[in-house]
């Protein structure tokens, strides 16, 4: 079934543009599932919530208060940042620090709702993001929270990917190999969510949005669903 999915997909957008906007709160999955979608589909793909962490390691390592706005916008625009657009290689670096394994860690991710609702740096890194877009010829799986809506409204698909709150807990901590307990886990999914959402809705689909529910789906599972709404959208188009 992928196969013949992934036969039709070449076929139908050689020498195209092909966006696919995937948004979706913590522990949707939307990472693991956006990066496999872009490898099958031979896209590029940018996980975009890499990029927050990273700005946000970056403040931390460099003593920038988070509360203070102009001084974390300052550093949006000041810090260089190496993003991989490949769904088969990851890392991030940060003015050649690698930085892939330290922008997960738990004191980033407590931090990182500071930054990301900071309105100024959300501009710049959005600014960056469309600008990755762009050199890719617009042929990527770009996934975070306000992608569908503000980063790639014009994509040609645009999907919301979401999960109950217990799916998204359990994937989480699976994710996280039991490291943290159950209010860490809280901490970390549903109350960065609480947070961001002050900024961006990422829990319901704009119009022509396309929702994915995946708590009762496995890895593959979702996979193909993601497939399958994709070849359906461009289908109707």
């Amino acid at each position: 079934m992928t196969q013949e999915l992934l036969e039709t997909m070449r076929a139908l957008r050689i020498g195209r543009p092909l966006v696919v906007a995937i948004d979706g709160p913590s522990g949707s999955g939307k990472s693991s599932v956006s990066k496999e979608v872009a490898r099958r589909l031979r896209l590029a793909y940018l996980d975009t919530g890499a990029m927050y962490r990273a700005l946000t390691w970056y403040c931390v390592t460099e003593g920038i208060d988070l509360d203070d706005t102009p001084a974390v916008e300052q550093a949006s625009r000041d810090f260089v940042l190496e993003v991989s657009t490949s769904p088969q290689d990851e890392y991030v670096r940060v003015g050649g620090v690698d930085v892939t394994d330290a922008i997960r860690e738990p004191a980033i991710s407590s931090a990182v709702s500071a930054v990301a609702t900071t309105l100024g740096a959300r501009t710049e890194l959005i600014r960056r993001q469309r600008e990755l877009i762009e050199k890719h010829h617009r042929r990527m799986v770009v996934e975070g929270r306000d992608i569908t809506t503000v980063v790639a409204p014009g994509a040609e698909v645009r999907m919301l990917l979401t999960a109950s709150e217990e799916a998204r807990l359990r994937r989480r901590g699976i994710q996280l190999g039991g490291t943290q307990n159950a209010e860490q886990l809280a901490a970390q999914v549903t109350r960065r969510d609480a947070k961001d959402s002050t900024v961006v809705n990422f829990t319901k689909a704009a119009d022509g949005v396309v929702t994915l529910d995946s708590s009762d789906l496995d890895f593959e599972q979702t996979v193909d669903a993601a497939l399958v709404i994709v070849t359906k959208v461009l289908n109707r188009d």
